[in-house]
């Protein structure tokens, strides 16, 4: 089978087409931009345990009246510039965490996620007009995270020593759709982080955060401008000639930009 190359790509040299190389990929995920959102603030949520200590002696309380404690988080994912940006809540000023938190007892595990991600990022009053409660597209489970016992470590398997994990955390990928409100709460920021600034950064953003650029690796994206025109995609390449370099952005609770570069919260508590 022939390929026809425009002119202006033809060179004395021409490329080498490989076999396709796509073999049972997950299905292509369409990414749209920051500015298709609109972002605000809403009531401070505050934490319900002053210290790690007392967090850690509530899931000791749950474990003996419930069993093991089950915890939903989502994977939030826009694009600025054509370079994936991870929705992220920082709290504090210092700690970062994904949108979502444990389940009731009773909860169904999807449902009960939609109801924590409401309580998290879904509007009131007039922002939220036209939008529906637990209106979240829950994608793939795209991670595990164990507690083997009441401390702040966790790990993506079960030790082998351990018959009976405290905790689960789930990471659910969570596609967002062309566009949607989102409010945090007033002690809250709701930052944009990219991807690369995630990779092998665990000093700042644990284990689990720093580990989410592996997760999402299994996918292909499409880059989707504000007209719903799809203008880069991967494989292949944006805008070569853009020397904008991605950073993370405070998008509600803070101001414009924020310097990653101090600073030392993990989401480990």
């Amino acid at each position: 089978m022939s390929t026809i190359v425009p002119d202006a790509m033809k060179s004395g040299m021409p490329p080498i087409l490989p076999i396709d190389f796509n073999a049972s990929q997950p299905t292509t995920i369409r990414l749209y931009p920051l500015s298709n959102y609109t972002f605000g603030v809403k009531e401070t949520q505050p934490e319900e345990d002053p210290s790690v200590l007392a967090r850690l002696r509530r899931l000791e309380e749950h474990y003996t009246a419930h069993g093991m404690r089950r915890t939903c988080e989502g994977i939030l994912v826009c694009h600025e510039h054509n370079h994936p940006h991870i929705l992220m809540l920082q709290i504090a000023n210092a700690f970062f965490k994904l949108p979502g938190d444990y389940l009731r007892p009773e909860d169904d595990e999807i449902e009960g996620f939609k109801e924590r991600l409401d309580e998290r990022l879904a509007p009131v009053g007039s922002l939220g007009e036209g939008e529906k409660a637990g209106d979240w597209h829950v994608g793939d489970c795209l991670a595990q995270w164990w507690r083997p016992n009441f401390e702040t470590f966790m790990y993506p398997f079960i030790p082998p020593h351990v018959t009976r994990p405290k905790e689960c955390k789930k990471l659910y990928f969570i596609e967002l759709p062309k566009s949607k409100v989102l409010s945090v709460p007033k002690n809250m920021k709701l930052l944009a982080v990219p991807l690369f600034e995630l990779y092998d950064n665990t000093a700042r953003y644990g284990p689990q955060l720093s580990a989410i650029p592996h997760l999402l690796s299994r996918y292909n994206f499409e880059f989707v401008d504000e007209d719903g025109n799809v203008v880069a995609a991967t494989p292949g390449a944006g805008d070569a000639a853009s020397d904008y370099v991605p950073k993370t952005k405070v998008l509600a609770g803070g101001e414009d930009d924020v310097d990653m570069s101090a600073g030392n919260g993990t989401n480990d508590h």
